[in-house]
């Protein structure tokens, strides 16, 4: 007896469909990856493109300046500066108008018992109360004294101290003006500062000279008077200069002019002056505290 031949093994089994709903879920998720999966890629790509153009427009439109584009550049910054520095007021014109509110001048009559004498001198107005500093020799000789102001303002003035060893006054007049504008009070200088004697020489009225500080702690005779610790200077000064501030270049009164070197016994300048300190001048005749 034959034996039977082997049974044909059965065909596999066929998968089972996935639900219709299941597959068209994970066939909508593929597709939306993929659409932005795209949308990112163009968005990169859309960037990189843009900043390459911006780069090399930068590169393109700010090339680093030459060497005479930056020589010419600087060379403007300079002319502006000198041009503006020419336009501004010079130490000497600003010292001029910080000190013209506080100038006065002072004229004696009957000085000595003489009543033709008259006598013409400087002064400055240091306080808020209206004191002026003077030199003593200027109102020393008696008689009446009168001041007259920068605005036009004229008063009758007496003496209210005085330290003649100093040659040094405070003035105190009955009317004082609307406005009072005292000076400035500085401290002291060195030789070879700029100062500017201000005031009335010959009676020309409040004229204005330019020097250096030649010598300090000077030592002086004048008309029978021991004058020390001194500022001696070159600026102009002649009789009508007494009493009158001595500046510095800011307009600060450094010192009050006291006396020329007069060797030739003439009445006009001679190229060196001498003032009383600010430190002195103001504490030496009781004035006002500086």
């Amino acid at each position: 007896m034959a034996p039977l031949p082997p049974r044909p093994a059965p065909p596999p089994a066929a998968p089972e469909p996935a639900p219709p709903s299941r597959a068209r879920a994970i066939a909508g998720r593929a597709l939306t990856w993929s659409r932005r999966w795209w949308a990112l890629t163009l968005v990169v790509a859309a960037l990189a493109g843009l900043t390459g153009t911006l780069l090399v427009r930068d590169l393109r439109a700010t090339p680093p300046p030459t060497t005479a584009e930056i020589e010419k550049a600087a060379g403007k910054v300079v002319t502006k500066a000198l041009e503006d520095a020419a336009r501004a007021p010079s130490d000497a014109s600003t010292a001029y108008r910080a000190i013209t509110p506080s100038l006065v001048i002072i004229q004696t009559a009957g000085s000595g018992g003489d009543p033709k004498a008259e006598g013409l001198g400087t002064g400055v107005i240091v306080s808020q109360e209206g004191a002026i500093l003077t030199a003593n020799h200027v109102v020393a000789g008696g008689g009446t004294i009168t001041v007259s102001f920068a605005d036009g303002t004229r008063s009758v003035a007496r003496i209210d101290t005085a330290q003649p060893e100093n040659d040094i006054a405070v003035l105190v007049v009955d009317t004082l003006p609307e406005v009072v504008v005292p000076a400035v009070l500085g401290g002291g200088v060195r030789v070879g500062d700029p100062v500017y004697a201000v005031g009335h020489p010959l009676g020309l009225t409040a004229s204005f000279s330019s020097g250096v500080v030649s010598a300090t702690g000077r030592t002086i005779e004048a008309e029978g008077l021991k004058l020390t610790d001194l500022i001696q200077f070159d600026a102009a000064v002649n009789p009508g200069n007494s009493g009158g501030p001595l500046l510095n270049s800011a307009g600060q009164v450094v010192g009050i002019v006291t006396a020329l070197a007069n060797p030739s016994k003439q009445p006009f300048f001679v190229g060196i002056g001498f003032a009383v300190p600010i430190a002195t001048a103001g504490g030496a005749a009781g004035g006002p505290s500086i």
